[in-house]
């Protein structure tokens, strides 16, 4: 399927009606801890030792309430309150801030800059690299905010990540999600870059150039204000010991009180606001966005790398679940040319996140998943040594089929 064809179908199937009928109203949450323990014995350990991997499930079903109004049947597993790295699970939050912000200049302006608007950035730092390693990724040689946008949905670019982050500031990306009504979102980085505080408030000059009209609106460089600090929490302490950056082991725990956070539900109801607006979330989401810009957006975060041909990837290297963790488990259940997954997963000092609407294309059966997991057996951060393949890709894995056979299979075969 093309990159096309697969957003017309994207479309039609989010524009289509969900319903539920009287049965289905009446049902409770589920039962997720007995539904995994059920399927594997890895499953059931992890859920045994929740609170070791610091397991957070969230599941939502879109059904239709008494009123006839589209709401959301949750379950979960997990204590909500334990800290989790989100890594670049948040990384659509910038893209979805500097698309509004691009709507807000050119109201306020005049302009007309989009997701063709070229990107030219002014070095800031002295180590930094402004250039891509990887030239084909560069859109005719240019950096635009499209362009960036597809980077960091469809293999999860950390420095196209970087970029909107830097176009738009901690300032104006909290403002955009606090106008949606999402509070627990403190994102106060960037990703992969040892960056101090203050460094990290410093935002660079950037020229904006509009390709069909030539016009260039320049942000001069500018340092943003320090947000204001989120509740502490003991949860932000993990692990017995961490590495320096100068190789120097630390025998206590690593604190992620500088680090980005946002509570697992919130991360879930983000999702439903770009993915299914319709759905009564109690939050206003994101009306700023013109039905192209969300069109977008969708089409981005469910291509796979190999439906790319701007920018390209090579599938050896990119392979269609790196970074949809739940595809090798729902591949068991539907066959993976009738998947539809918009996502945003994260990885990193031991977590893997992973938040996503699954839809069945010959059915348009669908759920909600998030899920936040701790894996590090050694119990040392920044060593390298976690346990992703060993215990975190197959919980995914497991969790996308065992979801997959409740959700999406006929009832008479779950």
């Amino acid at each position: 399927m093309t990159p096309s064809t697969r957003l017309t179908a994207s479309l039609l199937l989010l524009a289509a009606p969900v319903t539920a009928g009287p049965a289905a109203q009446e049902e409770g949450p589920l039962d997720l801890g007995k539904l995994l323990s059920a399927h594997s014995k890895l499953a059931r350990g992890v859920v045994e030792r929740a609170e070791e991997h610091r397991l957070q499930v969230l599941v939502a079903e879109v059904v239709e309430d008494a009123a006839g109004e589209l709401t959301l049947r949750r379950s979960r597993l997990g204590a909500p309150d334990a800290y989790f790295y989100p890594a670049s699970s948040i990384k659509t939050a910038a893209a979805v801030a500097a698309l509004e912000f691009l709507n807000e200049l050119n109201a306020e302006r005049g302009l007309a800059l989009g997701l063709d608007t070229e990107l030219v950035y002014a070095p800031l730092f002295e180590d930094e690299q402004l250039e891509d390693e990887d030239a084909s990724n560069l859109d005719g040689g240019r950096i635009t905010v499209g362009h960036e946008i597809r980077k960091l949905s469809i293999v999860s670019d950390n420095r196209a990540y970087n970029r909107l982050f830097e176009l738009v500031g901690q300032e104006r990306l909290d403002a955009s999600l606090l106008r949606a009504g999402l509070p627990s979102f403190h994102l106060v980085h960037r990703l992969s870059e040892a960056r101090t505080p203050a460094e990290n408030r410093q935002l660079p000059s950037i020229a904006l150039r509009d390709p069909a009209t030539e016009t260039v609106f320049t942000l001069s460089a500018r340092s943003t204000k320090p947000l204001p600090p989120p509740a502490d929490h003991p949860s932000l302490l993990c692990g017995r010991a961490w590495i320096g950056g100068d190789d120097v082991r630390h025998e206590e725990p690593f604190r992620f009180h500088d680090k980005n956070r946002v509570d697992l539900l919130e991360l879930q109801d983000f999702l439903v606001e770009l993915v299914r607006p319709e759905v009564d979330t109690g939050r206003r989401g994101f009306p700023g966005l013109t039905v192209d810009q969300r069109a977008f957006l969708l089409d981005a975060m469910a291509c796979l790398p190999r439906d790319s041909a701007n920018p390209a990837y090579d599938p050896e290297k990119y392979p269609d679940d790196y970074v949809k963790f739940l595809l090798p488990g729902l591949a068991r259940v539907v066959p993976a040319e009738s998947l539809r997954i918009w996502n945003k997963v994260g990885l990193a000092y031991g977590f893997t996140i992973e938040n996503a609407y699954v839809e069945d294309a010959r059915t348009g059966r669908g759920f909600f998943v998030a899920v936040a997991l701790y894996t590090n057996p050694n119990e040392t951060l920044n060593d390298g040594v976690y346990g992703y393949d060993e215990t975190a890709f197959p919980f995914h894995a497991n969790l996308g089929e065992t979801l997959g056979r409740h959700f999406l299979q006929p009832g008479e075969e779950r």
